[in-house]
């Protein structure tokens, strides 16, 4: 019989996280599981005047890896965005038979700033500020021929991204998709968020009473997707099963008291699938007062209020173009693991909607879930998850 489109799934091939806790996804996972956070207080750092809590990546350790992949020779006249970005895809091809230069892949690049931190040095327009420049630079060094496509729809981008890459694959305009999000901290970016009164002295604490606000963070993050025939998925691969994408309009930077389109987003990824099927929800959670609550009052409308409910940003801070793709890839290696992270930082119940939430990690047979996005401007996006077997 004649393979068609209708007949292949989305699966996921090949992952890395670089964050300041691994080098790799695995060694990321360890010291999640392990409890450790990569959240820092630092106090004049690129003159920020007011010190901030944050978590990142080590450049020298970034340099060193690049230098035993390429010779940084070849990379001198990258920004440390650019870089970061080229070193998580190569190690997530690594992990498969994956050509980046064949005219059947399309490279996705989710970010939320790029590098705007180039403006702080020279106070005039230059290309190489904008996402799309820094795309086409990650795209050209692996060769590949086709126009990256740059996603940047603020918090929801690295979920944005990956049903983008979804998209493509499904309408058969490609093989192959290497989704990376990426950010780099900067002056601009901390102040900015310390503008809006919305960054946390201390380490964040989502869904918590006492949380104070969110942390920054940075971090690449990769995924390599696939179209595979459906008798050719076995029983560890990862399905991206529905994706969803709302927008509800309701504030430049405040999220909707409903949480209308976070809610429409669940039900639309949800569709005929049982909540008592889900191992958890991977929340936004970045403990800010608003989006905490919104996020607690969509998941109860959307009937998932008996899902166990879990945050990471207590580990790595908000990483922004990053976060969809990080929070994702954790989740799928804590499945992997029969486990459901603890929410660090969580200690009391502060939302008005109680959640299935815990500061400590469980176990769970169950092998779907779903991560949940929401950001600036009313954007909200989710993403269903479900390991081989059941198939979506």
């Amino acid at each position: 019989m004649e393979r068609t489109l209708e007949h292949e799934l989305i699966v996921k091939e090949g992952d890395n996280l670089l964050t300041p806790l691994g080098m790799t996804s695995a060694e990321s996972y360890r010291a999640v599981k392990a409890g450790q956070s990569a959240l820092r207080r630092y106090e004049g750092l690129w003159g920020v005047p007011e010190p901030f809590v944050a978590s990142l990546l080590d450049r020298k350790a970034i340099d060193q890896a690049l230098d035993a992949h390429y010779s940084i020779r070849a990379l001198e006249t990258y920004s440390f965005f650019e870089k970061m970005a080229i070193l998580s895809i190569s190690r997530a091809l690594e992990q498969s038979s994956v050509d980046p230069a064949s005219d059947r892949v399309r490279f996705f690049l989710s970010t939320t700033k790029g590098n705007v931190a180039r403006l702080e040095t020279e106070n005039r327009y230059r290309p190489d500020v904008l996402p799309g420049y820094s795309a086409q630079r990650i795209c050209d060094f692996f060769h590949n021929p086709n126009p990256p496509i740059v996603i940047s729809n603020a918090c929801t981008s690295g979920l944005c991204a990956q049903i983008a890459a979804m998209r493509a694959l499904q309408q058969g305009r490609c093989d192959h998709a290497i989704v990376v999000g990426a950010d780099q901290q900067s002056k601009f970016i901390v102040s900015g968020f310390q503008s809006f009164k919305a960054l946390s002295p201390l380490p964040c604490q989502p869904f918590d009473r006492d949380r104070q606000g969110l942390n920054l963070g940075e971090a690449a993050a990769t995924l390599l997707y696939t179209r595979r025939p459906v008798d050719e998925i076995g029983p560890t691969d990862w399905i991206a099963c529905r994706g969803a994408i709302r927008n509800d309009a309701n504030h430049i930077s405040g999220p909707s008291r409903t949480g209308e389109g976070c809610y429409r987003t669940l039900r639309a990824v949800l569709q005929d699938t049982p909540p008592e099927e889900l191992a958890f929800l991977n929340a936004h959670g970045t403990a800010t007062p608003y989006n905490d609550e919104m996020e607690a009052i969509a998941i109860d409308r959307a009937g998932l209020s008996d899902v166990p409910v879990n945050g990471l940003k207590g580990y790595f801070g908000h990483t922004m173009g990053a976060a969809g793709l990080l929070e994702t890839v954790l989740s799928m290696y804590a499945l992997d693991d029969q486990t459901i992270l603890g929410t660090r930082g969580y200690v009391h119940c502060g939302v008005s909607h109680p959640l299935r939430l815990s500061a400590t990690h469980a176990t769970t047979q169950r092998k779907s879930f779903i991560k949940l996005l929401s950001g600036f401007g009313g954007c909200n996006a989710a993403l269903l998850f479900r390991q081989g077997g059941d198939l979506c």
